[in-house]
């Protein structure tokens, strides 16, 4: 039988060909899960789909359409990750010049008082733990293989000080964001912190701290501290697992009218737990129950075939955010409450968690064998 990451990844290939139409994160969680494919397979159809949906965005100047570096949008930088795929596979250097022009943007992007990106330059000092996978990974990765100079330091500090401002110490768990000004209406003006433990920003944190040891020295003085904090942020998501083997859109009120199970997130989870154990950062005898009944539930749960032979992966938040976004003409208040987070729309095959869920199988498998 096709192991599920090679078939989810066939099945986006197979019914969306050109699947970018915007230079937007989503499509770039899509593709780094079929890169993950193309790595354990080497199949020629994966590489082809990662290289002719980036190629139509990648000018030869090493500009990217729709693309503006002056909006300081952390979020931009995600689908960057592919650049250093296209340019090993084809050695074409508009690839390495694009993936210079997103650091130009994370060298000038505005920061907190203690060094941290803000999320986006429409949403000032406040970090958000989804954008620590947006950019750090691909910090990383560009600093080890184009860097001139090799200091990554600024990379760990991101992670570290967000978990400083977000950790609750009574659960442990990350709440989704911080305000460093306190002011912002969705935050607790005490601490700036929003309201609850959206199960997808946990998803977002626990990848990037993993992605990013891919690429950070065995000798750097912050790699173990990292590897800690990964163990740290993944454990008490044990706790709040349903029986089921997923989690819950808000983890710790799964009794709460409105509240669901949630495929995104539970996507990434299980890509933390898989791969920190793979490359021996977790402990198997620790998490690796969790693995197999967050293998075998996000399958029964959330998985689907259709009559043409895809995989379909239903019940994706579509988007959660917070505060008013000047491009949204709705003027949603978007308040961190729970009532906000259950209200966002609930779809199928979203590229968040079609993305996260080739690559949480594409390790999954082979931790379980």
């Amino acid at each position: 039988m096709e192991k599920y990451s090679e078939w989810m990844a066939r099945s986006c290939a197979e019914r969306s060909p050109l699947l970018m139409d915007r230079w937007i994160y989503d499509y770039g969680v899509v593709l780094k899960g079929v890169e993950e494919v193309y790595n354990t397979t080497g199949s020629d159809l994966y590489a082809a789909y990662i290289l002719n949906n980036i190629n139509r965005f990648v000018n030869d100047d090493g500009s990217i359409k729709g693309y503006d570096p002056e909006e300081f949008n952390i979020d931009h930088i995600n689908t960057g990750k592919l650049l250093f795929f296209c340019y090993k596979k084809t050695g074409n250097e508009k690839y390495r010049k694009a993936a210079h022009t997103l650091m130009g943007q994370i060298k000038k992007h505005p920061r907190t008082s203690e060094n941290v990106l803000w999320h986006k330059k429409v949403y000032p000092y406040q970090i958000w733990l989804d954008g620590l996978y947006m950019a750090s990974p691909f910090w990383a990765q560009y600093i080890s293989e184009f860097g001139e100079d090799k200091n990554f330091d600024e990379i760990p500090h991101q992670f570290l000080v967000c978990e400083k401002h977000t950790k609750c110490k009574e659960t442990g768990l990350l709440f989704h964001a911080y305000d460093e000004t306190k002011t912002m209406y969705w935050c607790n003006p005490a601490t700036g912190l929003s309201k609850h433990f959206w199960a997808r920003a946990i998803g977002w944190y626990v990848m990037a701290i993993n992605d990013v040891l891919d690429y950070l020295p065995k000798d750097h003085k912050d790699r173990q501290a990292l590897i800690d904090l990964l163990d740290r942020t993944l454990a008490p998501l044990l706790n709040v697992q349903d029986s089921s083997g997923v989690w819950w859109q808000i983890l710790n009120q799964p009794e709460r009218k409105g509240n669901y199970l949630e495929a995104s997130a539970s996507c990434m989870f299980l890509y933390g737990m898989a791969k920190g154990v793979l490359n021996g950062y977790l402990s198997g005898d620790k998490y690796l129950p969790s693995i197999k009944k967050a293998y075998d539930g996000i399958v029964t749960e959330f998985v689907t075939k259709t009559g043409l032979g895809h995989l379909n992966l239903n019940k994706v938040c579509q988007g959660a955010g917070l505060g008013n976004h000047p491009d949204d003409k709705t003027n949603r208040r978007r308040d961190g409450s729970f009532a906000y987070y259950i209200s966002e729309n609930i779809v199928t095959n979203d590229g968040k968690g079609v993305g996260a869920f080739i690559k949480a199988y594409a390790y999954a498998e082979r931790v379980l064998g």
